[in-house]
């Protein structure tokens, strides 16, 4: 079963969801969201009954979340989302596998000027319930830790004016030891019997060592090859620990230098959010969505033979959170097309409602990208048209 909800939904998706014959959960986010799609509705009563059976779903956006958490009529796959969703859970979920990791969860009224958390600097502070970078900071000395709570208070009352309190929540704080490291993202399902299945792994560049954002993530045959097998190895840790079994996840990890793979974060019943999952279908063309639903594992092997040397990204052209989005009266969407010579999607946003204003899917050669990177450490406000 589908369910799916804002912010976005894509083509590729909905398609998907017509050529597998799944049934979707009748909202009225998912009528706006799929147009005059012939899609199969189903109301709550039947969706509850399917979930209680163990039937498999899928959402797009962590919004959808709280409709299969309310009936409760699964509560195993409630427990392996509680998991996922509440990011010091799933912390302490899999500390055995990280014994030296330190981290503490503290309530938002904890956080105060005067008391820095006892955790080496730098750490991050991020909200137990979260996504897309929301509320997240890098205390680099204990000089920068009274400037982070009273920019967390500042943030704190807008966090849910853009996503729902299921997705975003202020109200507690994982404060954690900042790991070094290169970061990647991995949309993975496991299967009845708890083994990971890779459909894609992203490279999460940053732009600086206080970078927290979502800009940059891209995919190629390298990376595939080099880190299929110690993740597949590495999630089956996970998976055992969670007890997680039919279940998709998109996982972000972190690899040291010493080699030792530290989780960041698991998402729950989705791939990459926004629909950024696409990427594995322009990336390798096969269906994510397919692999998921029909349990099919990608041939690897035959699959990066015919894709070597291209790099497949997206960017996200983000907008940073104190610009104030009301004075926008308008995008130089040509000027940021300019930054690709291959695109394969590119996607408009209303940049009113979110603090992005386009998501870009191209595909660059890989002895290209150090110059791309470089290229993409500009400040994006320059595409903003303002009064």
């Amino acid at each position: 079963m589908i369910v799916l909800d804002y912010p976005y939904v894509s083509r590729l998706l909905v398609d998907s969801v017509l050529e597998l014959g799944l049934p979707v959960l009748d909202t009225p986010q998912a009528r706006t969201l799929a147009g005059d799609a012939p899609l199969d509705y189903i109301d709550e009563i039947e969706f509850s009954a399917r979930l209680a059976l163990g039937g498999k779903v899928y959402t797009n956006s962590e919004n959808g979340l709280g409709h299969v958490l309310r009936c409760r009529c699964n509560e195993d796959l409630a427990r392996q989302i509680d998991i996922c969703k509440d990011k010091a859970l799933f912390r302490e979920t899999v500390a055995a596998l990280h014994p030296g990791y330190r981290f503490l969860r503290v309530p938002f009224e904890g956080l105060t000027e005067s008391a820095i958390p006892d955790i080496p600097c730098p750490f991050i502070v991020k909200p137990t319930r979260g996504f897309f970078s929301l509320g997240v900071h890098v205390v680099n000395t204990p000089a920068d830790w009274p400037a982070v709570v009273r920019a967390i208070a500042a943030e704190r009352a807008a966090l849910n004016d853009e996503y729902p309190e299921t997705v975003v929540s202020g109200g507690e704080f994982l404060v954690e030891q900042s790991i070094p490291g290169e970061e990647y993202a991995i949309d993975v399902y496991f299967d009845a019997e708890g083994n990971p299945v890779i459909t894609n792994i992203l490279h999460h560049h940053f732009i600086s060592e206080d970078d927290v954002s979502d800009r940059l993530y891209y995919t190629s045959a390298g990376i595939i090859e080099t880190w299929m097998l110690p993740f597949t190895d590495y999630l089956r840790e996970v998976a055992r620990e969670c007890a997680f079994r039919n279940f998709v996840t998109h996982i972000e990890v972190r690899v040291t230098a010493d080699g030792d793979i530290i989780p960041i974060e698991a998402n729950p019943l989705r791939f990459a959010g926004w629909c950024v999952a696409d990427l594995t279908s322009f990336a390798w063309g096969f269906n994510p969505y397919e692999c998921y639903f029909k349990e099919l594992r990608p041939d690897w092997d035959a699959i990066l033979t015919e894709n070597r040397g291209m790099a497949t990204l997206m960017v996200i052209g983000d907008l940073p959170s104190g610009l104030d989005r009301s004075r926008i009266r308008g995008i130089d969407y040509a000027g940021f097309r300019a930054f690709f010579s291959n695109i394969l999607e590119f996607r408009e946003i209303d940049y009113h409602q979110y603090p992005v204003f386009a998501f870009a899917f191209a595909a660059i050669p890989e002895d290209e990208l150090e110059a791309f990177k470089a290229a993409l450490a500009q400040d994006f406000t320059r595409f903003a048209i303002m009064d």
